[in-house]
């Protein structure tokens, strides 16, 4: 039997000395003896933690950092060396709501709720009163659309929503798709604005016509608590309706959707802070009143900075409910491959790369689904690869990379009588990392054939063997790193660069430690790899694209 897991090297990471060196240098902040955050439901769940009594901080200033992602909104309190500040996070969690014609949306107006009780949580730690600097990351390609006070008229459309479809279809034959992809960067799909605006006008317009500003979830945030806000280029490219190369909407975009470039917002670097909250918001945290923040940023682009993955020689590899490889490029305009995509993380620096609409979801899909008892990580440990004798092509939720076919369902062949839950469980997992192996290949021209690929995200922490499979897909180490907030880090760098403080390369993460590919499981993960190429053609065949 070949070893799936490989143990992790001697040279992994000590959690506990690293609590001991984190504690000796960031100690935690006095609170008021038995003081205790307090919190509500808000319709999702709130976790806040507490803050014990501890010596006099030496911390020189506070960033405070909101990651919004699609299952939680959180809010935590960084030191400027780049460290979580002990207790002093808040999160809640809540789920978006899907249906089966291909819904898949969150309800603003309780999102805000969310985010908003989560920093009346963490404004009460007495760090926050250095808060020097805010940095907000969300979850991309995310659209909402407002009228003229700036009320929510529709729900958040994430990139989920897949409603678009027969729209995207159409679009790809009225427009030249191949020069829109390179211009925006953005392939013609459901994840992106223009099939959804489409099928908006199409299918509701009234709605349509009643909405003054489309705009996404962190540009609505600022305008409730500022009054008025532009949109980050690095937001506006999640939306494919951003020129890439002068960082205006696409005017060819907007003429072939026959709207006004009036009814989106400015745009902005990330950089260009908004400060002076309302009166009713500086009256809330009045610590904050005056405090910079930075315009929202993609998530994608935070964690990439957050996993120290900042030039062409590192690639990200993030797989939390979805997953992602990434490389961040500082080419003026640098080519995007067929079948990734190409966003900003500022007027500087490119994100190139592809997402997979498959990731934690699959593993969290098979454990329910399949009712499996015991350990699947366990069980894991001691399968021979590719062992079970099923193709498994894990499109539960449509793709996105590399084929983008919007419409495109899961398969899975080869099932027996002698085929067990734990046997799909296996082949789901391993479908999912040959698919990221196929998002590599087109990614690696760019990043260079030395290029260390860092890997991060939760169900990776959750799963080491599951990334001992991904590692052996992909045919090249897996440096897991030893970082919970990736997303959040990031954040806090770019934040204090806002600044001008430090470089996105001045605080590299710490990693745990280095999975290494082993040849002959490499060459049987090869060889499902092309069976599963085979079952995606007769599955999806000219549907991609």
């Amino acid at each position: 039997m070949l070893p799936l897991y490989p143990q992790p090297c001697p040279a992994a990471a000590n959690s506990n000395a690293r609590a001991v060196r984190q504690a000796a240098i960031w100690p935690v902040l006095l609170a008021a003896p038995g003081c205790r955050y307090r919190g509500a439901d808000y319709n999702g769940s709130l976790e806040l933690k507490t803050s014990p009594p501890a010596a006099k901080s030496i911390i020189i200033m506070t960033i405070l950092v909101l990651d919004i992602g699609s299952s939680s909104a959180r809010a935590l309190l960084f030191s400027d060396q780049i460290e979580p500040i002990p207790d002093a996070a808040a999160s809640a969690g809540y789920h978006l709501t899907t249906k089966p014609d291909g819904a898949a949306t969150l309800d603003a107006a309780a999102l805000q709720t969310h985010v908003e009780t989560c920093l009346d949580a963490v404004m009460l730690h007495p760090a926050a009163r250095d808060i020097q600097v805010v940095g907000l990351a969300t979850l991309a390609g995310n659209m909402l659309g407002v009228d003229a006070a700036g009320e929510p008229l529709t729900p958040i459309y994430t990139y989920a929503d897949t409603r678009s479809a027969e729209d995207v279809a159409f679009l790809k034959t009225a427009v030249d798709a191949v020069s829109k992809h390179q211009r925006t960067g953005c392939p013609v799909h459901t994840a992106y604005h223009p099939g959804r605006l489409h099928w908006l006008r199409r299918t509701d317009p009234a709605l349509f016509a009643q909405v003054v500003t489309w705009l996404d979830f962190g540009t609505y945030l600022y305008r409730r608590w500022f009054g008025q806000a532009a949109c980050s280029f690095s937001m506006a490219s999640w939306s494919g309706l951003l020129n890439r190369s002068d960082l205006t909407w696409h005017q060819q975009w907007l003429w072939a959707l026959d709207i006004d470039e009036s009814i989106l917002p400015p745009l902005a670097d990330y950089s260009d802070m908004q400060s002076g909250l309302l009166p009713v918001y500086a009256a809330r945290w009045p610590a904050l009143r005056d405090v910079p923040f930075c315009l929202a940023v993609g998530d994608g682009a935070a964690a990439n900075v957050g996993s120290g993955c900042v030039d062409e020689s590192r690639i990200a590899l993030t797989v939390g409910t979805t997953a992602a490889l990434r490389v961040i490029s500082g080419e003026i305009l640098p080519h995007v491959p067929d079948g990734l995509w190409g966003y900003r993380v500022d007027a500087l620096y490119h994100l190139i790369g592809g997402a997979t609409s498959e990731g934690g979801n699959i593993y969290h899909w098979a454990r329910e689904t399949l009712r499996l008892e015991g350990s699947l990580e366990e069980a894991l440990m001691q399968r021979t690869p590719d062992s079970h004798g099923l193709t498994f092509l894990p499109l539960l939720a449509g793709e996105r990379s590399p084929g983008w076919a919007a419409d495109a369902a899961g398969a899975i062949t080869g099932l027996r009588l002698s085929t067990t839950p734990l046997d799909i469980a296996q082949a789901a997992l391993e479908g999912v990392a040959l698919r990221l192996a196929a998002v590599a290949d087109q990614l690696m021209p760019l990043a260079g054939p030395d290029a260390a690929v860092s890997g991060g995200g939760g169900a990776l922490r959750r799963s080491p063997a599951w990334a001992s499979i991904i590692a052996n897909a992909l045919g090249r180490p897996l440096h897991l790193l030893d970082e919970s907030e990736i997303t959040a880090r990031g954040t806090a760098i770019l934040a204090l660069r806002a600044l001008g403080r430090c470089g996105l390369a001045d605080f590299p993460p710490r990693f745990a430690y280095t999975i290494e590919p082993v040849p002959a499981i490499v060459d049987i993960l090869q060889a499902a790899r092309e069976r599963q190429a085979r079952l995606y053609e007769q599955t999806i065949g000219d549907g991609a694209g």
